[in-house]
């Protein structure tokens, strides 16, 4: 017998993997507050849940079933009359999954997300458990509703949607369709939407923020769309994630070199160094080294932190290999860096190639070069200190409220370093001057003056 969803029912939401899906999440918050259902703080106050899953490597797809699982858990317990599941999980597996978790009541692809409150007004209807699912090719755009989850000084702004890249260990073109940008004036009014609401930090987000423009009917491309940004009063900083290193061009480190409101930033996720393992990567070519990259980007007046991500352990790659890749780390100096394990993904053609690397020796590697990375964050910070750098203050440090923290124009939301902040007082959202007096390996420590 089926559990009827009342009108007073409140909806709680739990976003989960990278921030392209929480922009999604968000939008799924809006679409349903103006349907007039309710938003819960918690699990334990709503009616109805909605898991928004990622699904791009096994880990993710391990952590989402396991966040399904515990809700199904409390709608067994009587504390839920629905859950829906939502995101990269169900279009990857969602065949098999409506099978194996019949508590589901609901699920709904990547490109079925605007559907989110038809979905569980059926349900409250009493109708079949819905299962949308086909090729991804929705493009959410400022007319839909979204509401904020980050903290009121931060957002992003997703500018495209998709990849047509074909990295052979990727599984995005598969759960997010071919790549397709946003026009440029529906990003200047959601932009100017989120300043007006208290916004100082835009982070513009896409599967590759450089190929921007290329796929619409009119010229545009990322440098036009920062330049009408620049028009907004009111914006503080403007920051760059996911640029794919063959896309940066001259022209847009000379904006970030001569532009304050552009961050001093970019987010390159180079994956590797080594030219055969890159060339069974496919990833493509534009003719530059990724040192010859590195020499361009600092070869400004402005010093550029660059952010980026390694891959150890993928198919061919040797001891040898390895060790060019950690001298690179070691030469290169970059700002901040993430690492990760290969992992051979069903339906890519890289799970299709011959494992030479165990997981064993995959994982040493990982703690290996995260090691060399840790040394080389620690010098770049020990440069840093006496010097004075306007720091966004985030508010109270979890571990204690003797301290307050922050970040500087060089560290992005979540994935970077920050500041800890031992003297001195700060509301969250501020922007104060801070004299660093202290580095570690990751975190600054300073005062704010």
């Amino acid at each position: 017998m089926k559990s009827s969803v009342g009108p007073k029912d409140k909806v709680f939401l739990i976003s989960l993997g990278c921030a392209k899906n929480l922009v999604d999440s968000e939008h799924m918050l809006g679409l349903l507050h103006s349907r007039g259902f309710e938003l819960a703080a918690t699990i334990e106050d709503a009616g109805i849940a909605v898991v928004n899953t990622c699904g791009f490597i096994q880990d993710a797809v391990e952590e989402a079933i396991g966040t399904i699982l515990e809700v199904a858990d409390h709608k067994r317990e009587g504390n839920l009359k629905k859950l829906l599941v939502t995101g990269c999980l169900v279009q990857r597996y969602g065949y098999k999954l409506r099978k194996e978790i019949p508590e589901v009541d609901g699920w709904l692809g990547t490109g079925e997300i605007y559907r989110i409150a038809d979905t569980i007004e059926d349900e409250c209807r009493g109708e079949s458990i819905p299962f949308l699912l086909g090729r991804p090719g929705y493009l959410a755009d400022h007319s839909v509703p979204r509401i904020q989850t980050t903290p009121f000084y931060t957002a992003y702004l997703r500018i495209a949607e998709g990849c047509s890249h074909r990295c052979s260990y990727c599984t995005i073109p598969a759960l997010r369709g071919p790549f397709r940008s946003r026009e440029p004036g529906s990003l200047i009014l959601e932009a100017e939407r989120l300043v007006s609401g208290g916004v100082k930090e835009l982070n513009l987000i896409a599967q590759d923020t450089t190929l921007y423009g290329k796929d619409l009917e009119r010229d545009s491309c990322l440098e036009d769309l920062l330049e009408g940004l620049l028009d907004i009063r009111g914006v503080k900083w403007i920051r760059l994630l996911y640029c794919h290193p063959n896309g940066v061009s001259d022209r847009l480190l000379e904006l970030i070199d001569s532009e304050k409101v552009i961050c001093p930033y970019l987010d390159l996720p180079m994956q590797h160094v080594n030219q055969e393992v890159l060339m069974a990567m496919e990833r493509e070519s534009g003719g530059e080294s990724p040192g010859e990259l590195l020499e361009r980007v600092r070869s400004k007046r402005r010093r550029i932190s660059v952010r980026t991500t390694f891959m150890v352990g993928f198919p061919g790659e040797t001891e040898k290999i390895f060790q060019e890749l950690c001298d690179f780390v070691r030469a290169a100096q970059f700002d901040h860096l993430g690492a990760f394990v290969f992992s051979g993904e069903e339906g890519t053609p890289a799970a299709r190639l011959e494992t030479t690397v165990d997981l064993a020796e995959a994982e040493r590697r990982l703690g290996e070069l995260l090691g060399i990375q840790a040394g080389v964050s620690k010098k770049i910070n020990q440069r840093i200190v006496g010097n004075t750098l306007s720091v966004l203050i985030e508010g109270m440090s979890p571990e204690t409220d003797l301290l307050l923290t922050g970040r500087t124009a060089t560290m992005a939301p979540e994935v970077d370093s920050q500041v800890l902040i031992n003297k001195g007082e700060g509301v969250a959202g501020d922007m104060v001057p801070v004299l660093i007096t202290e580095a570690h390996a990751y975190d600054l420590v300073g005062e704010i003056v």
